[in-house]
This record gives C-alpha cells, sequence and structure tokens, in this order.
C-alpha cells in the first residue's frame, strides 16, 4: 500500500513538474476541469464541420470521425509541446471560404481544394521554421496586440450572441432575438446564470452554468436526450488521402491559396494573443514567448488535416473558455484532446448539448476579454485609431483576419499621413503589401 502511495506522489510530482503547475499556480484538478470547458463549448465543431463540409459533396460521417480525432490528436500535441493551455480543431471561416466559395461554388472539387489547404499549410510550415512568423508577430505595435485581444472578444461574445439566438441578423438587418423564443430564454437565462456562479467565485463556474443550462433545456424542448449515448466509428475512406495536390498547383488558385493562408496565419496569431492575454501569459510588450512553437503545431496540423480530409487546423477561440476556468498550462489542451477522443465513440452524447447552454459561457468570456482596451494608448490618435479599426473591422465584417490585416494597414497610412513614418519598422511595412493583396483576392 505504502508503495502505490510513493508511485502515485511520483507520478503527480513528475506531472507538476512538466507542466509546471506550482509556477503557474494551478492544480492537476484545476486543469481538467478547464479543459472539459474548453471541450463543452467548442464541441459544436462537431456538428457544425460536417455541416459545411456536406456542402462541398463530403461524407457527413467521415467527416465528423475526422473532426473529432485531429482535434484530439493536436490538441494533445499543442498541450505536450507547447504547455500552453490551447485547443484545436477545424477553423471556422476557413470551413466556410472552402466548401461554399470554392466547392459550392463551384470553382474547383473538394479534392483540389484540399490540395490548397494542404499547400497553405506548406507556406506556415516554412514560415515558422524560419522564425518568420515570430518576427510578424514582434513587429506588429504593441497598441494594435492589445486591440486585438479586445477584438476577440468581441468576436467571441458575438458568436455567443448568435448561437444563443440573443441576436438575429436577417436580410442584412440586425435585432434582437425574440424573447418568446425559447432558445433565447434559455440563453439569457444560462448568461445570469454563469455571471453569478463566476463573480461569486463558484469554482468551475462556467462548466457549471453550462451544466445547468443544458439540463433546464429538458423541459424547455430545447436539449434532446438521444436514443442511444454509443455508437462505432464509420471508416474515414472516403474522404483521407483523397487531396489533389497536383491539381492545385495551378498559377491561376495562388490567390485562393494566399486567402487560406492569410486567413489563417492572423486568426491563429489572434487566438494566441487574445487567450494569452486573459491567462497573463504576455510580456511586457505584449508578445506570447516562445510563440513558434504553437505555430509550428498550427502549420504541422494544417498539413496532416489536409491529408486526412479537413479544412484548417486551428488554435480555437474557445480556449478562453478553459482559461476563465484556471487552465493556464497544456494539461488543459490535452483534456481537452481526450473529451474529444470519447466522442468517437460517444457522439451522441456531444450531441446533448445545445448551442443555447454554450453561447452564455462564450459572451461572458468575451465580456472579460475586453479588459484589455485600459492598455490600450488613448492619448496617441496614431495609435488609438488604428486599435479602433482593429476591432471595428472584426466585429462589423464577423471576420478576425480582416480585422487584424486592416488594423495593421491603417497604422502604416496613418502614421505616414500624420508624418510620423520614421515611427513605422521594416517587418510592418513589408507585411502591408500582401494584406492588400489579401483585400484585392477576398
Amino acid at each position: 500500500m505504502e508503495n502505490i502511495k510513493q508511485k502515485n506522489n511520483g507520478v503527480l510530482r513528475a506531472i507538476d513538474s512538466y507542466f509546471q503547475l506550482s509556477q503557474y499556480n494551478t492544480t492537476i484538478s484545476t486543469e481538467i476541469t478547464a479543459g472539459i470547458t474548453t471541450f463543452m463549448t467548442m464541441a459544436y465543431i462537431l456538428i457544425v464541420q460536417p455541416l459545411f463540409m456536406s456542402a462541398a459533396g463530403m461524407d457527413v460521417k467521415a467527416v465528423t470521425i475526422v473532426t473529432a480525432l485531429l482535434s484530439a490528436a493536436f490538441s494533445i500535441v499543442m498541450g505536450l509541446y507547447t504547455n500552453r493551455p490551447f485547443a484545436m480543431a477545424p477553423a471556422m471561416g476557413g470551413n466556410a471560404f472552402f466548401a461554399y466559395t470554392l466547392v459550392a461554388g463551384g470553382m474547383v472539387n473538394w479534392q483540389t481544394a484540399m490540395g490548397m489547404v494542404f499547400l497553405s499549410g506548406i507556406g506556415f510550415l516554412v514560415l515558422t521554421v524560419f522564425g518568420l512568423r515570430g518576427l510578424i508577430v514582434e513587429a506588429i505595435p504593441k497598441n494594435l496586440k492589445f486591440a486585438i485581444g479586445v477584438a476577440v472578444g468581441f468576436f467571441i461574445a458575438m458568436v455567443g450572441f448568435k448561437n444563443g439566438q440573443i441576436m438575429t441578423i436577417s436580410n442584412g438587418t440586425i435585432s434582437m432575438g425574440s424573447i418568446y423564443n425559447p432558445n433565447t430564454i434559455l440563453s439569457l437565462i444560462g448568461l445570469f446564470i454563469t455571471i453569478a456562479l463566476v463573480l461569486n467565485k463558484v469554482r468551475g463556474g462556467v462548466l457549471i452554468g453550462i451544466v445547468i443550462t443544458t439540463l433546464l433545456g429538458i423541459p424547455m424542448g430545447i436539449t434532446q436526450i438521444p436514443e442511444s449515448f454509443f455508437s462505432m466509428p464509420p471508416s474515414i475512406s472516403s474522404i483521407a488521402f483523397k487531396l489533389d495536390i497536383m491539381g492545385a498547383l495551378k498559377f491561376a488558385f495562388l490567390p485562393l491559396i494566399f486567402t487560406f493562408f492569410v486567413g489563417d496565419f492572423f486568426c491563429t496569431l489572434g487566438t494566441l494573443l487574445g487567450v494569452s492575454a486573459q491567462a497573463g501569459l504576455l510580456d511586457e510588450n505584449g508578445n506570447l514567448p516562445e510563440v513558434d512553437k504553437p505555430f509550428l503545431v498550427d502549420s504541422i496540423a494544417t498539413i496532416v488535416g489536409a491529408l486526412f480530409g479537413s479544412t484548417t487546423i486551428t488554435t480555437f477561440l474557445e480556449s478562453a473558455a478553459g482559461v476563465e476556468e484556471g487552465g493556464r498550462t497544456g494539461l488543459t489542451a490535452i483534456s481537452t484532446g481526450i473529451c474529444f477522443i470519447f466522442t468517437i465513440f460517444l457522439t451522441p452524447i456531444v450531441y446533448i448539448i445545445p448551442s443555447a447552454a454554450t453561447a452564455p459561457a462564450l459572451i461572458f468570456i468575451g465580456i472579460l476579454m475586453m479588459t484589455s482596451m485600459k492598455f490600450i494608448d488613448m492619448d496617441d490618435m496614431t495609435e488609438f485609431v488604428p486599435a479602433v479599426i482593429t476591432i471595428m473591422f472584426t466585429v462589423f465584417t464577423d471576420n478576425m483576419a480582416s480585422g487584424m490585416s486592416m488594423g495593421i494597414i491603417s497604422h502604416v497610412i496613418i502614421k505616414v499621413l500624420t508624418g510620423r513614418y520614421k515611427e513605422l519598422n521594416i517587418p510592418v511595412l513589408i507585411l502591408t503589401l500582401p494584406l492588400l493583396g489579401y483585400f484585392i483576392f477576398l
């Protein structure tokens, strides 16, 4: 018995040492709770990704399994290699561009489009290996980095508003959701439950809020109980290794590959900076130490993902939910990955959690992320205006990459027009040119 206790203590010490739990003032139980919370807020990707890919003519069941496998594998890799609480899954936005613009729009078949994703991943990897992605991050002005964190907060809150049907968009008009809509009512109830739990410092408040809201959804007819909780995974042979790399190697497709590239680069950067700011992981200049590590995992994930039949795999915004629950290390990401492994056999359970239950968590976390606004220099208008442009373009275009790109471009233009061009650094000037191209090809 004594030997078992000693072995257990040895394992716990090894885990603490590897993930530096004591240094980050966290515990194994906190990290696991954070990982489960992150999973619950991003589990919708197992529903949305197959839905999008079905529009591209891909097998829905195979896409579901591939999404779970890749999300599990690379969340775990991210946690082990970087020791950061960043979970990974197919990128929202990139999947829509892939399915609806490229394939359903009749430009290419899905195999060729997947080849484009693969090539964009190669581009990510090359830039990362040569340290250029890290150089770009360091070159971005500090005020814009803090603005990116705020923009991410608005963006993730907006996702919550839409998922919870608190906000509706019809014929280009944005309006408040109907108070007679059960989903809207449940989302609002869940929001105040989550706020009350977190502000009263209840441990696991966000996770508890999701569970309570899910249970409240049962009598309201929103939470659906499946007939079976277990399912055998189908074959992925219909989509795995079917990409057409040679078909994607056409000069005419370069703008499309570039769109994938820029979109993923800035969405990943925005997520890394935004979530890291919330976790207190950024240094005094707004940089994330060893940022090339998560970039490297992101690059490899995109390449491997394309091989298996998935659109761009990236760091997920919903990682902020785990951070809010106290997650600070890679053990959080690993816990999320393990949850995805279980869904391979327990997919019906994932479908129990309604979007109205996760929406409140996203809204509240988005609010908390907006506190980075206090670090933006509001006295120097040449710094403040580009920061606000970053936020506004992210929110009003519903696109993080567009917001960050326009923020950098406006920073350069404003500095030049006000005669303060000497404050610009060469990397930012060079970066502005391809970003202009991004808007041309978008």
